[in-house]
């Protein structure tokens, strides 16, 4: 249980409102190996961190965060979206996983490796999405660490994978059983799953022998692994 890599979703959302600042250092503070963060650039071409299409759930703003600049994003929400670069500043040596979100093209997956270049953070960031946004990855960065978010239990096809080259296949944690673990052990790649946040789900897959765990209760399984 100790090789498990503990990955905070969003940082530490039960305490802290999602991919803020705050959260991502209480993840930290609370045992987290990395923290997951997701990424949509603004109007100018900024990274910052936002899941939804708007900052209407968070923010109580409708508006789209690919219509605003980054200033615009930072006045209305009183500086509480990081860009990405800053979120990168505060997590020090630490892991982090970017979940590109919305349509990823060569553009966009070019804009966010230079943020993570430039930052000097490229040897600890790892990526994840769909298909069509780590093929862009890829594309950008032939040496990118990628975990490819699958969501069916049929394999990737094999010429998928040679085109990606992920590291890892990321699974909805309801999806992951003995014979899906095995299979991508076998294969040769490390197994990640998001995000199980009950006790009882996180000791299946570490009974199923998964090597990343992404939740959204980091401290559940900081005390699961630490025990075990």
């Amino acid at each position: 249980m100790q090789n498990v890599t503990a990955v905070a979703h969003r940082g530490d959302p039960y305490r802290f409102r999602e991919n803020t600042i705050d959260s991502l250092r209480s993840a930290l503070d609370r045992g987290a190996d990395a923290v997951e963060v997701d990424v949509r650039l603004t109007r100018d071409g900024v990274p910052v961190l936002l899941h939804d299409e708007t900052l209407q759930r968070l923010w109580g703003v409708d508006r789209p965060v690919r219509s605003l600049s980054a200033e615009e994003v930072r006045g209305l929400t009183a500086g509480g979206v990081p860009t990405l670069a800053e979120a990168l500043a505060v997590t020090g040596d630490s892991r982090v996983m970017i979940d590109l979100c919305g349509r990823v093209d060569r553009r966009t997956a070019d804009t966010v490796l230079d943020v993570v270049r430039q930052s000097g953070a490229r040897e600890r960031v790892h990526y994840c999405a769909q298909a069509e946004a780590m093929l862009a990855v890829r594309a950008a960065d032939p040496a990118a660490e990628i975990a490819l978010t699958w969501t069916t239990l049929a394999p990737p096809r094999p010429a998928l994978l040679a085109a990606v080259r992920p590291r890892w296949l990321n699974y909805r944690f309801s999806l992951v059983g003995r014979e899906l673990a095995a299979r991508v052990h076998r294969d040769g790649c490390l197994l990640s799953v998001w995000t199980p946040d009950t006790r009882r789900s996180m000791a299946r897959l570490l009974d199923l022998g998964v090597d990343s765990i992404t939740t959204n209760r980091i401290d559940v399984l900081h005390a699961l692994r630490t025990a075990g």
